[in-house]
């Protein structure tokens, strides 16, 4: 678990050295397929062609944790205008983490899955698996922007415009 934390906040620390804007292709997302909390399979490539926020966190992150009520917010804000979010906790016990979800009143989808968490991390760019880690991705699949560290609504900001066009 001390290592794990310390994966958390060395992601934090390193956001400054990688910084949060990145362009890139979304693919490996889409050819994805984690598990859900109502245990069946969920597919990424459902979807492709949708604006989406993926937040990568788990239960134990405490900037995990307070990021949560900023993506309860924009899913309440945008979800009408076709925006998604997307929270996939690398994490293995599922029934732990719906509980989790409803205790903290989350509204938007959740995947589980620890071990394609961190693959698909990786493959899309956050190479030290710091936790948080968010991905902006437009309707076209690419990556509009990333950060390590904790999201705010100020990073949804500097892109709205741009991905709910």
């Amino acid at each position: 678990m001390k290592l794990l934390r310390g994966v958390c906040l060395l992601g934090a620390l390193l956001l400054a050295a990688v910084g949060s804007v990145f362009a890139g292709d979304a693919t490996p997302f889409y050819a994805t397929t984690v598990d859900g909390l109502d245990g069946k399979p969920l597919v990424l490539e459902q979807y492709r062609g949708k604006a989406v926020i993926v937040n990568f966190w788990a239960r134990w992150c405490p900037p995990c944790r307070k990021e949560i009520p900023e993506l309860i917010q924009l899913q309440n804000e945008y979800g009408k205008r076709g925006l998604v979010v997307l929270g996939l906790a690398i994490e293995e016990d599922a029934a732990a983490v719906k509980e989790f979800a409803k205790a903290y009143e989350i509204n938007y989808t959740v995947g589980v899955d620890k071990k394609k968490g961190l693959w698909l991390m990786q493959s899309l760019g956050n190479g030290v698996s710091g936790l948080p880690f968010t991905l902006i991705i437009g309707k076209d699949g690419q990556i509009v922007q990333r950060k390590i560290g904790q999201f705010t609504r100020k990073d949804f900001d500097a892109v709205a415009d741009t991905l709910l066009k």
